[in-house]
């Protein structure tokens, strides 16, 4: 198994996920960038983002995914949940949601087979596992229905020795729980759990990256996130 802190540079102190994201929840939409996870959503070729009946927003966060997919022709039904609080105050604000829920991916409490999009977005870095996820969704989704996860790739995580961080309000770096799951691990846990692979995806720095973090041109070409679309079999 591949850890973490076999390639950690950065040192910072590291904090548990629902402890971390309550403190990150301030300025967290303006840390993350939108090339990490929505530019990838717009690649993919499927789902038939209108077609969808109804969603599991899972990680769900401040509702950055779930606004996404209302601009993207979703006007179904979607339920969040996420494990922080703070994260869910933010996403009700938004609107973009029906129902949110504070509660573990792995174990979401959500009705099974009620899903025809289960949607998870930079999630998986935080989890020491990933079978129990794809586990649980499986268990959520309807026959036919899709499986979009956008991933932290490991290739960034292992090159940089960055963890998923932030700046606290005194101005000190602050790490949240991360493990590395290579791709590999991803195609496992999905497979394993009964799902069928249908798009990969992976993003790189480019243009869009440079433009709006220009220290890292020498990260050039080097894949950032990834995004994987599963199919239920019917």
């Amino acid at each position: 198994m591949v850890h973490f802190s076999d390639f950690d540079t950065r040192g910072y102190r590291m904090v548990d996920v629902a402890t971390g994201y309550g403190q990150w929840v301030e300025t967290y939409e303006q840390t993350v960038e939108d090339v990490m996870d929505l530019a990838l959503l717009d690649d993919l070729t499927e789902p038939r983002w209108p077609s969808v009946r109804r969603a599991a927003d899972l990680g769900c966060g401040t509702g950055r995914t779930a606004a996404w997919l209302r601009r993207n022709g979703v006007a179904a039904t979607i339920d969040g949940v996420d494990l922080t609080p703070e994260m869910l105050a933010r996403a009700r604000a938004r609107g973009a949601h029906d129902r949110l829920t504070e509660g573990d991916v792995r174990a979401t409490g959500l009705d099974a087979g009620a899903y025809d999009l289960v949607i998870a977005s930079l999630i998986d870095e935080h989890l020491p596992e990933l079978r129990p996820f794809y586990d649980e969704a499986w268990r959520i989704a309807e026959p036919g229905a899709a499986c979009v996860v956008v991933a932290f790739h490991p290739h960034f995580i292992m090159t940089t020795g960055m963890p998923t961080h932030f700046t606290s309000d005194t101005g000190e770096s602050v790490a949240i729980s991360t493990h590395v799951h290579l791709l590999s691990d991803h195609i496992t846990a999905g497979l394993g759990a009964g799902w069928t692979l249908a798009e990969m995806r992976e993003g790189v720095v480019d243009e869009r990256w440079l433009a709006v973090k220009p220290k890292w041109e020498r990260f050039r070409h080097h894949p950032v996130s990834v995004a994987m679309v599963w199919r239920k079999g019917t």
